[in-house]
């Protein structure tokens, strides 16, 4: 059953319309992660104004990003019903109130903080809109890139971090909310005009929660789940405690640790349609192995804590590439394995266990370095925890992706 009833004329040439429709869910991604990410670059100077501890501080900055997290559950079943046209602009329409509401009413109180951080963090759950609307404009042999492409949204991240304290300084505190918020509302409104749903989308008839309960079900759920909490765990992980760890394990000032975490950043997100790409060409296994790999064997190397030029940066580089190539590898996986109309809810399940991925490393991270005075234990039981996903990967992973490709050949040769 088709859902593309809004009668919209189409592009005059139908080849353009899922570069257009790509395009326009990258655009979407970034501008809902951008007011995602708002209250991050403005911890310290919440922690400052308002006289909060370091834990308060941590709190307010880990509430959006939990609640985008184990937000993007219903809402990948939600956009598996009523289709990323819908979802799209509701999401960007319903993220303008906590942006406002901390752009103009909310910096007065830590409990003001927490209660729009909350809300803030329904900009977070797009991601789960995102995957499921641009596989279905895609064919199998490209769903990898498209993928790839739109997971690069997640660097407006990156632009929150690098212009929200020089907007509040070029302005006043409400500044980057006031933009972000004109942004969401501009798009909001192009999606609605714009998006369509692929021809021949599939409504499913099952209630949200019978979806939810049957992605559950699916191998591919649960081994994605696992392979998404590592790579873009991974990502995360080290996006927000690597200053830290730059600035104790070698001495480097906080500009210097701060500019190399972008580097970080910048080529991770880069490497993430790089990672989709690769896996249409050779696969998505090959590319999740080769990750794993090369995770693993840098984060043994880094665990010495080697000179940071040469080796060490090296060995963070390569591990930045990795990570984003993995997370672009793992989605490819989803969209080529699970069902045509579950990609939504996997989606949801697999963006929660890899946004609540990255809080559990920075937290051993601390707890080793208070412990022992270095970071080398966590660093190799990062590698150790890769070496198991990389047998995950060539066992149980691969197993699953043979049967689905066994399953979807079989049919189409019969039916000759």
């Amino acid at each position: 059953m088709s859902t593309d009833t809004t009668g919209r004329k189409a592009p005059a040439d139908p080849r353009q319309r899922p570069a257009l429709m790509l395009t326009l869910a990258t655009v979407g991604f970034a501008v809902n992660f951008w007011a995602w990410a708002l209250l991050s670059p403005l911890g310290p100077r919440f922690k400052e104004l308002l006289g909060l501890s370091a834990s308060q501080q941590a709190l307010l900055v880990a509430v959006p990003v939990i609640v985008g997290s184990v937000g993007r559950i219903p809402v990948g079943a939600l956009t598996d019903r009523f289709g990323g046209r819908v979802m799209f602009p509701l999401i960007s329409a319903a993220t303008i109130v906590p942006v406002l509401f901390i752009g103009l009413a909310g910096q007065g109180s830590f409990a003001a903080l927490l209660v729009g951080g909350f809300f803030l963090g329904i900009g977070g759950t797009v991601f789960a809109v995102g995957v499921p609307f641009v596989s279905a404009w895609f064919p199998p042999e490209r769903r990898g890139l498209a993928i790839g492409v739109f997971g690069a949204g997640m660097g407006g991240t990156a632009i929150s971090a690098l212009t929200t304290v020089k907007l509040v300084r070029a302005g006043d505190s409400a500044t980057p909310f006031l933009l972000t918020a004109a942004m969401l509302a501009v798009y909001a409104v192009v999606s609605w005009l714009v998006l369509r749903d692929a021809p021949g989308r599939t409504v499913p008839k099952q209630s949200t929660w019978a979806r939810l309960a049957a992605a559950v079900k699916l191998p591919i759920t649960w081994q994605a789940c696992i392979l998404y909490a590592v790579a873009f765990g991974g990502y995360v992980a080290f996006s927000v405690y690597l200053p830290v760890y730059l600035q104790s394990a070698y001495g480097l000032e906080q500009a210097d640790a701060a500019n190399r975490m972008a580097g970080f950043v910048l080529l991770a997100v880069v490497m993430r349609p790089v990672g989709g790409w690769l896996s249409d060409r050779i696969g998505s296994i090959p590319v999740l192995v080769a990750v794993f790999a090369a995770v693993a064997l840098c984060a043994a190397v880094q665990a010495f804590t080697p000179p940071l030029m040469f080796l060490g940066t090296v060995a963070f580089l390569t591990m930045a590439a990795a990570l984003g190539a993995g997370s672009g590898a793992t989605f490819a996986l989803v969209a080529q394995v699970a069902p045509t109309d579950k990609v939504g809810s996997v989606t949801g399940l697999v963006g929660a266990a890899g946004g609540l991925g990255g809080f559990v490393p920075p937290l051993v991270m601390g707890f080793v370095y208070g412990r022992f005075g270095s970071y080398g234990l966590g660093l190799a039981l990062l590698a150790g925890v890769s070496v198991l996903t990389l047998a995950l990967t060539v066992t149980a992973v691969r197993s699953t992706a043979r049967r689905r490709s066994t399953a979807s050949v079989t049919p189409s040769m019969t039916a000759r």
